[in-house]
């Protein structure tokens, strides 16, 4: 004697309970307004929104770890979809890729409890900087070129100033609410030379508007010689209204990693950067 079938087979109806989908993805942040949907404007989230839509069928949310501005990278970017079309990780993930543009890859695609927010469940972010000391054609929307030589140990150092909790107001874009809290937390900071490259990473809760940019563009500064550890120190100890005068260029800023709860950093990657030679550079 046959079975009748589930309520939902009986009326030819699908299940439309929402389920949240992690993704992690990589992209070139070039010719891209930034991560932030914009009305009249390419960005990140818009342009997922629109695959992921016409590749389901039904409107979606996606949210992500890190609101990155015009021009910057992600390595690893988290997001979650919120859909009410159940597909298998592996053929989301495919299918994704294959609606999006070559600059947006997705590496991973995981189903995952309703609770988890891509932004609100993140613990740590990590970002990388990369400045290139010898010109190229093909690198530059990866790196900040800067022809200057630079005293890599006093950047060192005066890196090593920006650990811990301090008031960002100088690092901070003179635009930002008033009432945004400037005291952040810098976990940990990490800067390093490898051939023609010298790689800069910061770790915290959150940053501010253009802070990690400012913060590269002190470095530069003390590089430079044009700034001293004394006047670092000074901006952390008594920030003013008026922010570091030198904003290090989006090109060279990449959103690392985003770290949930048991996720442990990776190694930094030294080989970054396209076309570039780690160690001598090609004559």
């Amino acid at each position: 004697m046959r079975k009748a079938g589930s309520s939902r087979e009986r009326t030819g109806k699908r299940d439309l309970s929402p389920v949240k989908y992690k993704l992690t993805l990589e992209y070139d942040g070039t010719g891209y307004s930034g991560w932030q949907m914009q009305k009249n404007a390419k960005s990140i989230q818009g342009t997922l929104i629109r695959a992921a839509e016409k590749l389901l069928g039904s409107p979606v949310d996606i949210q992500g770890a890190g609101r990155t501005d015009a021009g910057v990278h992600a390595l690893a970017q988290v997001a979650h979809l919120e859909t009410t079309r159940k597909m298998p990780p592996r053929k989301l993930l495919e299918s994704l890729n294959d609606a999006l543009p070559s600059s947006i890859n997705i590496l991973r695609v995981e189903e995952t409890d309703p609770l988890f927010h891509a932004r609100h469940s993140a613990q740590l972010r990590s970002y990388l900087y990369v400045i290139s000391g010898h010109r190229t054609a093909f690198g530059k929307r990866y790196v900040w070129w800067i022809r200057d030589h630079l005293e890599l140990k006093k950047m060192q150092a005066a890196s090593e100033l920006f650990s811990g909790f301090h008031d960002f107001s100088s690092f901070a874009d003179k635009r930002l609410d008033r009432q945004a809290a400037t005291r952040v937390k810098v976990e940990a900071t990490e800067l390093q030379a490898a051939g023609d490259l010298i790689f800069f990473r910061v770790t915290g809760s959150h940053f501010l508007w253009k802070m990690v940019r400012r913060m590269v563009g002190v470095l530069v500064e003390v590089g430079r010689e044009n700034l001293s550890l004394s006047d670092v120190r000074q901006m952390l100890k008594s920030p003013s209204d008026e922010p570091a005068r030198l904003t290090a260029p989006p090109s060279g800023l990449f959103l690392e990693q985003v770290f949930y709860e048991g996720d442990s950093p990776r190694p930094l990657a030294l080989p970054l950067v396209p076309w570039f030679t780690i160690g001598q550079h090609p004559v």
